[in-house]
């Protein structure tokens, strides 16, 4: 059975490629990476940054996961991304995506040992602050 770490890697890795230049990029990702059997999956991020950045990111910025749990964590660093999401006329068995290319930080939740992503929670354009109430010129303390 797959595992959940093997799981990530298979529908969120996708190392020294970009979808920059090629609009068909999630119609051939989503089918080739066995997301489009049975079901289309409706939303899907793509990262094209080398797998140890992004496990560096379970020792990065702690933040609770969409979900409530505590095991998410936030890169310190924007990432290029792709997104892929269904569009209006996709109809299973022929799933179509929007192909959108973005620099964001990305959230996965972690778990095992080793400590690796096993889910990706999400990404933001903006990071998240640790604390709201922060003061302003807490940083670099």
């Amino acid at each position: 059975k797959e595992t959940a770490a093997a799981k990530f890697r298979r529908q969120h890795m996708d190392s020294g490629s970009s979808s920059s230049s090629n609009s068909n990029y999630c119609n051939q990702m989503m089918k080739r990476r066995r997301m489009t059997h049975g079901r289309c999956k409706p939303v899907n991020t793509f990262v094209h940054e080398s797998l140890a950045d992004v496990k560096a990111v379970c020792s990065q910025k702690n933040i609770t996961c969409k979900n409530g749990q505590p095991n998410c964590y936030q890169s310190n660093s924007t990432m290029n991304i792709t997104d892929c999401r269904e569009t209006g006329s996709s109809k299973y068995p022929n799933c179509a995506y929007k192909t959108s290319q973005k620099q964001k930080y990305i959230t996965v939740a972690c778990e095992g040992n080793p400590y690796v992503p096993v889910h990706f929670d999400g990404s933001v354009l903006l990071p998240a602050t640790s604390t709201q109430a922060q003061a302003p010129l807490a940083r670099g303390q």
